[in-house]
């Protein structure tokens, strides 16, 4: 169906086996949290600027989404509500048909705060935070939030204050949540009885619904 997506999720095999039943596309980016500050966010921008240039030498494709588990829901948050980054590339976030945002802290990230010298618990909502650019754009593309019931601690009720910040805004149509049971992360290595990836499904219908 011509749509392709770019994931940084946790288990891309078994997203990868659905996305190809599905017809869909895969392109995986591998953060580099290395590089120390915003500039993993700035490298993450670049890959997506990467992929609008080139995707067409490897087929047609019509629609393109982003997404990433953990600190990868991080960076794809980023992307999604600071526009500075896509703007730095030539793009805008709205020019992403969907996000994911696969368990993401919306708050500063506990690494970035270990990193520059801060206590990794602090709760932090500044400009290295999603949270802090939401009701800055009038216009967001779809986008599905997912979390654990028994997350990490805080990211439940975070990700809760970012959907309904979200929703204060005026954007509740278009925004997802889905919250499962278990630990962080952990229902992405969750099949159905026939095999398949509950995560991987949730997913692709996401795709297909938006």
């Amino acid at each position: 169906n011509g749509t392709t997506l770019l994931l940084g999720f946790l288990n891309g095999e078994s997203l990868g086996k659905a996305a190809r039943k599905e017809e869909l596309s895969l392109a995986a980016h591998v953060f580099l949290v290395h590089l120390g500050g915003q500039h993993f966010i700035e490298d993450a921008a670049e890959s997506v600027r990467y992929l609008f240039d080139h995707i067409k030498e490897y087929g047609d494709c019509r629609r393109i989404f982003v997404g990433g588990t953990s600190a990868g829901g991080y960076l794809s948050m980023m992307l999604c509500f600071d526009r500075r980054y896509f703007e730095a590339v030539g793009l805008k976030p709205t020019d992403i048909d969907g996000y994911i945002h696969d368990a993401g802290q919306p708050t500063v990230h506990f690494m970035i705060l270990d990193e520059e010298g801060e206590d990794p618990k602090r709760v932090i909502v500044d400009e290295r935070a999603p949270l802090y650019f939401i009701g800055r754009d009038e216009a967001y593309a779809p986008m599905l939030f997912l979390v654990s019931d028994n997350d990490m601690f805080g990211r439940l009720e975070q990700i809760h204050l970012t959907v309904k910040t979200l929703e204060h805004f005026g954007h509740k149509d278009n925004v997802y949540l889905w919250e499962q049971h278990g630990k962080h992360c952990e229902y992405t290595e969750t099949f159905h009885e026939n095999g398949e990836s509950k995560f991987a499904t949730l997913v692709c219908d996401f795709v297909e619904k938006v």
